[in-house]
């Protein structure tokens, strides 16, 4: 049977239809946000998937179709994400966010592809900003045609009378002109354990080349004028802006001292900070023996509960501690910058402490160092989920240490960035190297980070790394060493459910379920379902702290 009515009886039916509509909306809960139409990856158990989401108080408070989302709640904020895909806020697992700020200010030497290039910025920066102290960051000499490190002679030339530091990408080594080695006192006869200072020999030249690895970098540091109060909140801030933009909504900075913890505090509390940050404390006796005592530190948006140690150096400057000498370089075996007795000592003195030992390890001599020192003092105690940050290079038999409850914390876009040059340094051991796949089936999961600014921020690159195994131009064809590539899924895990698992928050963040903080992005592309090439284009729209837009 049709229904018929005539004009008049329907405008007098309609305001009592505004009514009814009216009422319904009345009947539901307001909320301070909702997200409808969305491709949401909630990463939750289940790897789920859904359509919509309720926000209420800086929390996801309901999590279904955009249908039982709409029936249930309203909001004056209302986002259509006309199919969209959101995941969860991503978070870095392992990076240097106050150092990417701080990088910011100084000369930016990442991507050159000569020393003379290098020394082309150096002085185009020092003219444009004249210092009494030239410092600049990014040089890499597998990058040059000419694959060695350089000597300060063109520095000494161009600055005679100013001290300049430039460091390597890695943050493992410096060249430095003669003024600021005179300044600092390093000279032939200087000795420090733990790294080294480069000598040449070669054509009736004998001396220092001004390239200093790991240890020897902190004389250094000792001379260089420190960062004014101004000069950190903006190094805080910038940093923020880089990773908010980039769809980062916590970030593990991998060692900050305690003033640096503080401010960050400071800025968070007076909301000029909204940035989550798990913070290591860099392994300083005082600073450790402070933080020991007072306890794990926890806010809303900061976490300090680790303590973060050095094993050795790194593979590009031939500083990482292997067991066998370096292919490249016959009797150098690289060293550790913490000594082995050290580490030991501190694992057990932390074993007692409430703390979390995250340590750098990146050949395969110091990986099994610390990996035994981490067996030996956790024997009998449950749930600590200390990590091996980096876990670059070991042998086959050491990977089973993982799984006692190690936690890997890799970086997918160290295998694509060293590939090049990797099997040189290290021969057959290759085999065992940037082996993410095995590292998660041993340890039954695995955090995703960049260690940036060693690496670009973008979490993209992460992921296409992770997956793809191959830089973006699709070198190599099928992939670096493919067998250890991780699936999307497993790779997004590593960036938000896995990884707040290794601060021990995953409670509270790293998928998007109901009483989690309303962490989430959205994306231009779907990251888990584009062609491969595509992933390192993908860009953040919009990223949500605590619902709301950063």
């Amino acid at each position: 049977m049709i229904l018929r009515t005539n004009y008049f009886d329907l405008k007098k039916l309609l305001p009592i239809l505004l009514v009814l509509l009216s009422g319904c909306e009345l009947m539901k809960e307001k909320v301070d946000l909702v997200i409808v139409n969305a491709k949401v990856y909630t990463v939750d158990d289940s790897f789920s998937e859904a359509q919509a989401f309720a926000v209420q108080d800086g929390k996801f408070i309901a999590v279904g179709s955009t249908d039982e989302i709409r029936d249930v709640y309203t909001s004056d904020q209302l986002i259509d994400a006309d199919g969209r895909a959101i995941t969860p806020g991503l978070i870095d697992a392992h990076c240097h966010f106050y150092g990417l700020g701080l990088t910011q200010q100084l000369v930016d030497l990442v991507g050159t592809k000569s020393f003379d290039e290098v020394l082309d910025r150096v002085k185009a920066f020092h003219e444009a900003n004249p210092k009494s102290f030239v410092r600049g960051r990014g040089w890499d000499q597998n990058d040059w045609e000419i694959k060695e490190f350089p000597t300060k002679a063109e520095l000494d030339t161009i600055f005679p009378d100013i001290p300049v530091a430039l460091e390597r990408v890695d943050g493992h080594a410096y060249l430095v002109n003669q003024k600021a080695l005179d300044m600092a006192g390093i000279d032939w006869s200087t000795k420090v354990e733990g790294g080294e200072i480069v000598k040449k020999w070669e054509n009736g030249y004998s001396g220092i080349t001004g390239v200093l690895v790991d240890n020897p970098m902190t004389l250094i540091d000792s001379i260089m004028p420190l960062p004014t109060l101004e000069d950190k909140v903006r190094a805080l801030k910038d940093a923020e802006r880089i990773s908010l933009n980039h769809g980062l909504t916590t970030v593990n900075d991998a060692g900050l001292d305690r003033s640096t913890i503080e401010l960050i505090d400071s800025l968070q509390q007076a909301g000029e900070l909204s940035i989550r940050v798990y913070a290591m404390v860099s392994n300083n006796k005082e600073e450790v023996d402070y933080f020991i005592n007072k306890g794990p530190i926890k806010t809303d948006r900061l976490n300090v509960r680790s303590i973060k140690v050095y094993g050795d150096g790194a593979l590009g400057s031939r500083g990482a501690a292997l067991k066998e000498e370096y292919s490249d370089l016959p009797g150098h075996f690289g060293a550790m910058i913490t000594p082995v007795a050290e580490i030991e000592a501190l694992a057990q003195k932390l074993a007692n402490s409430e703390y979390q030992m995250n340590t750098h390890a990146i050949g395969d001599s110091a990986n099994i160092a610390v990996l035994r020192a981490y067996k030996k003092v956790l024997q009998g105690k449950s749930d600590r989920r200390w990590k091996i940050e980096h876990a670059q290079v070991l042998t086959e038999g050491d990977f089973d240490y993982f799984e006692d409850g190690i936690i890997p914390s890799v970086q997918p876009t160290h295998a694509t960035s060293d590939m090049y040059w990797a099997e040189d340094r290290l021969g057959e051991r290759v085999k065992g190297a940037y082996a993410y796949k095995t590292l998660l089936k041993k340890a039954g999961t695995i955090a995703l980070g960049t260690d940036f600014p060693v690496e670009d921020v973008s979490p993209f690159l992460t992921f296409y790394a992770a997956v793809a195994r191959q830089d973006t131009s699709g070198f190599p064809e099928g992939g670096f060493q493919m067998e250890e590539a991780l699936s999307r899924e497993e790779t997004l895990k590593g960036m938000t459910i896995w990884a707040a698992y290794s601060n021990f928050e995953e409670d509270e963040k790293g998928s998007i379920e109901p009483g989690k903080v309303a962490d989430f992005v959205i994306y231009d592309k779907d990251m888990m379902t584009v062609p491969v090439s595509e992933i390192p284009t993908i860009r953040a729209e919009q990223t949500f702290v605590n619902g709301i837009v950063r």
